[in-house]
């Protein structure tokens, strides 16, 4: 846009114009602080007196200010107009471009005459400002229309990370049929039943023994008696027990303590009641969520419940034991801080299902309300409500040496549940009773 280019020479006179203002000002600088008798006295320069010459060289600096002002901010316009383009815009653009580079011209041509008069000081000012606050407002309409841009961006790979994600899932779902969440992924509250709670509690479980896998290996590392800490968790436990056996009676100490409160709607840690679409909202939110962002959601409780169910799991004799230190729990318990450790990471993987399957739970409707469950210990085996853990097939009773053996609840490893009329097995170790 060759109109919109002001001459070479433009630039030269202007820079000439600022040298010579700037040598009559220091001559008269010169010539006061030579002789001050004269100070005060008017002088001819170029057909001016000095006084006089001085007010009108400050009207012209600053009219050539406010002209310098106007162009930048036409041109501010003009860069505006081009993204989106906008003919009518780019075309009036330029023309304020090309007069306020005349009025300049005209300016300089005004000095070279020694016709330095113009718009009052004050008026200058007041023009070179509005401009410059002009210019600002551009900047910062084309500054919002980028971020606007950036945003739409954002939403657009955000959908896109959507989609992958959700075909990872329905990939997984195939190579690993049952064992993952694909099944949950657009779940209306309207078609909830008791098969997809029954998928993210088995999804709930595992995350439990991933847990507890991580506590079993800390206290080995800091060498524990692994024996002598189950059989304080269980009393009646057999001396001698290989590790699989050990590893109920920790996951059974696990599984109390996270699922305590889960019968309350509000889950032991106060707060206001939410009905069942606020929870089935809330599962939605947060069903794909990281774990970090889950704990610091301030949509949710949910960093609450983890810093409860955590200093209740992890008592400070524990921690130190495990650790060498409470800092960990101080971190936690001040409310404001993640630990980054693999432990704690672990935790809140496990907690952030059990609070979604908490979530799932409440959402169903009032006729298929459910229960939580366990079984009592010294309990008869039953089929109906439990599993067992153990290998061997649990039969009510067995015969050995010709006596009978009676099967009877050792501890509760993993709660059941009751969704309306579908009940999830209690998983429970089982002990036997001579008679």
């Amino acid at each position: 846009m060759d109109s919109t280019r002001p001459p070479q020479a433009m630039v030269g006179s202007i820079s000439k114009a600022f040298t010579k203002i700037l040598r009559l000002r220091r001559a008269e600088d010169d010539d006061a602080a030579c002789n001050p008798e004269i100070s005060g006295k008017q002088g001819l320069v170029s057909g001016f007196s000095f006084g006089e010459g001085m007010k009108e060289m400050e009207i012209l600096v600053a009219n050539l200010f406010a002209g310098v002002s106007a162009v930048k901010a036409a041109y501010a316009e003009l860069q505006l107009a081009q993204e989106p383009y906008d003919p009518d815009a780019i075309q009036s653009a330029d023309l304020a471009v090309i007069t306020e580079l005349r009025r300049l011209i005209d300016i300089k041509q005004r000095f070279g005459r020694n016709h330095l008069g113009g718009p009052p000081l004050l008026a200058s000012q007041i023009e070179e400002q509005s401009n410059l606050l002009k210019t600002y407002k551009i900047t910062a309409k084309k500054l919002d229309s980028q971020l606007k841009s950036k945003n739409a961006e954002v939403v657009s790979l955000k959908s896109d990370l959507h989609v992958a994600e959700k075909r990872c899932r329905a990939l997984e779902a195939r190579l690993r049929p049952g064992r993952t969440l694909a099944g949950l992924d657009d779940l209306h509250l309207s078609g909830l039943n008791p098969t997809h709670f029954l998928t993210l509690l088995r999804y709930t479980v595992k995350s439990i023994r991933s847990f507890v896998k991580v506590l079993i290996h800390e206290m080995k590392s800091s060498d524990w008696d692994l024996d002598s800490a189950a059989t304080a968790i269980h009393t009646d436990l057999p001396s001698g027990l290989n590790s699989n056996h050990r590893f109920f009676a920790f996951e059974s100490y696990v599984s109390r303590v996270i699922f305590s409160d889960f019968q309350n709607q509000d889950f032991g840690i106060g707060g206001s009641l939410l009905d069942r679409r606020q929870l089935f909202a809330e599962f939605t939110e947060l069903k794909y969520v990281k774990e970090k962002d889950c704990f610091f959601s301030k949509n949710s409780q949910f960093g609450m419940f983890c810093r409860e169910k955590y200093l209740k799991m992890v008592h400070p004799k524990m921690e130190a034991s495990l650790f060498g230190s409470l800092e960990q729990r101080a971190v936690v318990s001040s409310g404001k801080g993640y630990p980054e450790t693999n432990f704690f990471y672990r935790f809140v993987e496990m907690a952030r299902r059990v609070w979604l399957l908490h979530r799932l739970f409440f959402s169903f409707t009032a006729e298929e309300k459910g229960a939580i469950f366990e079984a009592r210990r010294g309990s008869r085996f039953s089929e109906v409500c439990m599993k067992s853990v153990t290998e061997e097939v649990a039969f009510s009773s067995t015969v050995d040496r010709g006596g009978y053996r009676r099967a009877t609840v050792g501890f509760t490893v993993q709660p059941g549940f009751r969704v309306g009329r579908t009940v999830i097995q209690c998983r429970v170790y089982l002990v036997y009773l001579d008679g």
